[in-house]
This record gives C-alpha cells, sequence and structure tokens, in this order.
C-alpha cells in the first residue's frame, strides 16, 4: 500500500495564531519536535494527533490537513 501523501497548513496557522511550536505542541499532546516534522511536511501524523493539532489551533480537520491530490 503506497504512503499517504498528505500537505498541510500546520506552519501559516500557527503564526496566524502567534503561538510557538513548543505551545502547539504542549496543547496537541505531542512534542516540538513532532510539529517541527510536520511542519516541514516529513511527518503524517495519526488521525487522534491530526485531530488534537486541529483542534489546538480552532479550526477543523480539513483546514489543516488535504491530500496532496486534493491540490492537482
Amino acid at each position: 500500500m503506497a504512503k499517504a501523501k498528505i500537505r498541510n497548513h500546520v506552519r501559516r496557522l500557527r503564526e496566524e495564531m502567534g503561538i510557538t511550536q513548543t505551545a502547539l505542541a504542549r496543547s496537541s499532546g505531542c512534542t516540538r519536535q513532532t510539529i517541527i516534522m510536520l511542519e516541514q511536511e516529513r511527518y503524517v501524523p495519526s488521525l487522534s494527533l491530526a485531530f488534537g493539532v486541529a483542534r489546538s489551533l480552532g479550526v477543523t480537520l480539513e483546514k489543516v490537513f488535504e491530500p496532496e491530490d486534493a491540490l492537482e
């Protein structure tokens, strides 16, 4: 099975909110390193982490994550 290709808007949304990677990590229940990897699109989060990040950013899951093919 092919690995999912997911694009995200974590960095843009986080910066618009004016919060640090550390603060987002704490409120999402992960580490700062995980947020860094998400922002660099080097990590595809679990569903529970994806929901946690979206909730912490105050937006829906679809506003943060989208399949790469949805951009074509």
